[in-house]
């Protein structure tokens, strides 16, 4: 298991990767591997915007600060969701019942209730967390648009680029329907952004239990894989060789892994630990990823308490 080490220059240079990311086309396709664009985007947010690094110091500080001195939540965080859902086509147009679907997906997965949260191993099985978060659905948003895909620039977030503005971000959850294009299934924003483009976006071909022709992200893990990064987690090979997703029970990963992974898969990186690809932080198929760890539910909790990055969702 790795240690954690944080510092203002580290946290900085981890943020100083400065990408433009473009409107992309929609993948004629299949999509052979999963494609989640959040470190892009907040690598974008960055450029456009150079406070948002030092909001993010802070945000980091104050995480370690509560998981230090236990300072987190003591009670069930239940979190209201608004989805919104922009489509062109009947497919994009997905049913009450597929929305649903993914509710009930992200409450089994936070809850440890999914039933291949069985599956955990038992190197991983003394870390494998019952998050302890709830979701609600609220309300459903639909529009029709002419857009064929919106790319990763967040123009399905505002309404005066066609999309729809988010539903009072800083005490419910946006969630954005639509198709994205170019082999990403979803992103999200972290803690610290603008709330007027706060939230998570899903391919809506991906989004809830979709089905075979969605095979084999159709499990809705793609929300479960977002909403993590929305509560600020990184993904588990901390976007660099080796890298550190700043959680100390979460093995060092070389780098993504995709597909299902056989048991045991040994990393390459000091100590040759067994990579933890059942996360659901790392890139693997829906039906690979099953768990989060205690680390990093304590560090999901640390965001909702007083003073934290998401504290108007109440506790």
């Amino acid at each position: 298991m790795k240690k954690i080490l944080l510092s203002a220059v580290a946290l900085l240079m981890l943020f100083s990767c400065q990408n433009e990311t473009t409107e992309v086309a929609p993948e004629a396709n299949a999509i052979a591997q999963r494609g989640c664009a959040s470190q892009e985007v907040l690598e974008a947010q960055m450029k456009n915007d150079p406070t948002l690094a030092l909001r993010m110091n802070e945000i980091e500080a104050f995480t370690q600060k509560a998981m230090l001195t236990g300072r987190l939540v003591n009670g069930k965080v239940e979190i209201p969701v608004v989805v919104n859902v922009l489509y062109k086509t009947a497919a994009e147009n997905i049913t009450d019942a597929q929305i649903q679907s993914q509710i009930d997906v992200l409450n089994a997965d936070f809850n440890a209730t999914n039933s291949d949260f069985s599956s955990t191993p038992a190197l991983f099985s003394g870390v494998a967390a019952n998050v302890g978060i709830t979701f609600v659905l609220e309300t459903v948003n639909r529009k029709s648009t002419t857009k064929t895909s919106w790319g990763t620039r967040d123009a399905m977030k505002k309404t005066k680029q066609g999309g729809l503005d988010p539903t009072s971000p800083t005490t419910k959850l946006n969630m954005w329907a639509c198709t994205i294009g170019g082999g990403i299934l979803g992103y999200a924003q972290f803690p610290g952004g603008s709330t007027t483009t706060d939230g998570v976006v899903i391919d809506s071909k991906y989004f809830g239990l979709s089905g075979s022709g969605a095979f084999p992200y159709n499990l809705g893990r793609t929300a479960t894989h977002e909403v993590g990064h929305w509560m600020n987690l990184r993904h588990i090979w901390g976007d660099a060789t080796c890298g550190s997703d700043l959680v100390s029970d979460t093995p060092t990963h070389n780098t993504a892994n995709y597909g299902v992974p056989a048991y045991p898969h040994y990393s390459t990186c000091t100590g040759t630990p067994v990579e933890m690809t059942m996360n659901y932080m790392d890139y693997t198929d829906d039906r690979g990823m099953y768990m989060f760890s205690n680390g990093q539910k304590s560090r999901m909790a640390a965001i909702f308490v007083s003073g934290g990055a998401r504290a108007g969702f109440g506790i």
